[in-house]
């Protein structure tokens, strides 16, 4: 049994991550910590949790705690990340792993030196619908993959007006914005069914300089972009092109992803429109076929809802199979370093306008 601390577990955590562990027999959720004391109460009274903490520290520290959840804003996160690792602690980190590639890879660094297993919730990786397309490609259903087209919104980032929780975004440095949080989980997703890109040619533009914070009558400093524009080549020599759009929200189509092959076209769209192509499930044809997820690629218990809770379980059942094997699970904060270096690549190539390499 793997005993499990959770880091901001009155937030985004609550409906996903406790969900998830909750549901499996290899975990469970002995501590959490919030802001204070009253809500992190509250939190382990509803999830029947031991240890309620209003200092992640003593988290860290309790010796019930043989993993800690990192789910607090990503400017939050490398103080907890490096208070786990010096005790020796397992680690499973939200996306973005750090506010930058710099930040990342000093977290990368220490991780790998602590000797411990690390992971980082880029649960669109372990989405069923994402395996069985990347399967369908693999096994050569469309022909040779020649372009794919991902158009997805990136509400609520990239509005004219923003949620007062998240007006802090606004900050670059926070390292939360369309392009970490959206861009970044929607390109993950997208390599896991095409593969990797080795190249890009981006734009970030940027229209708000001023955004309403919504509810109020002030107005806010913008300084992060608006829009994630790019096109470029994947590994295995297939055009790609990515348009995330923002807006105010909420999010009313999610995505369209067409995969272009030699044979055959495969395009796909949330089951349910709202959600994005990391959340939830798929509709995918192939032509004018309509193709259903064979059961074999949802591994979770029965009760654990689709989507979000749904494919951040399945991360946690790697995390579990890769602590007894004594290995890194996938996505590990190796592979977060890798994703941070290329939006860091976009952005270099949005800021000069050239076309980028990205080292793999």
């Amino acid at each position: 049994m793997i005993r499990v601390g959770v880091v901001g577990a009155s937030g985004w955590a609550d409906g996903s991550h406790l969900p998830a562990l909750a549901a499996l027999e290899q975990f469970e959720v002995t501590a959490v910590a919030t802001t204070n004391q009253a809500s992190a109460d509250r939190a382990a009274a509803a999830h029947g949790v031991r240890h309620a903490f209003a200092d992640s520290r003593a988290l860290v520290a309790h010796p019930e705690v043989d993993m800690v959840v990192v789910s607090v804003r990503a400017s939050g996160h490398a103080a907890v990340i490096r208070a786990a690792l010096d005790a020796g602690k397992h680690v499973v980190s939200e996306w973005p792993l750090g506010i930058d590639a710099e930040e990342a890879g000093e977290l990368t660094e220490a991780a790998s030196a602590a000797g411990v297993v690390h992971a980082v919730v880029l649960q669109g990786r372990h989405s069923p619908s994402a395996r069985f397309v990347a399967d369908l490609l693999a096994g050569g259903r469309i022909g040779t993959l020649e372009s794919v087209v991902l158009t997805a919104e990136g509400a609520p980032f990239g509005g004219g007006s923003i949620w007062p929780d998240l007006a802090f975004a606004l900050d670059p440095s926070e390292g939360t914005d369309i392009l970490t949080i959206m861009a970044g989980q929607f390109l993950s997703a997208l390599e896991r069914v095409a593969g990797p890109l080795i190249e890009v040619s981006a734009r970030l533009p940027r229209t708000h300089d001023r955004v309403l914070v919504a509810g109020t009558e002030r107005t806010a400093p913008n300084a992060t972009p608006d829009h994630v524009l790019l096109h470029g080549m994947l590994a295995g020599g297939a055009a790609a092109v990515v348009v995330v759009h923002g807006g105010t929200g909420p999010a009313r189509d999610g995505f369209l992803l067409k995969l272009v092959g030699s044979d055959a076209t495969v395009t796909a769209t949330p089951t349910r429109p709202e959600e994005y192509i990391h959340w939830g499930d798929w509709n995918i044809r192939i032509g004018d076929e309509f193709l259903t997820v064979p059961d074999a690629y949802r591994t979770v218990p029965a009760g654990v809802r689709s989507g979000t809770p749904a494919n951040i379980a399945a991360l946690y059942q790697e995390v579990a199979q890769a602590i007894t094997e004594g290995r890194q699970p996938d996505p590990s904060f190796e592979t977060a370093l890798r994703h941070h270096r290329l939006l860091a690549t976009i952005e270099e190539s949005a800021a000069d306008g050239t076309a980028r390499h990205i080292a793999q």
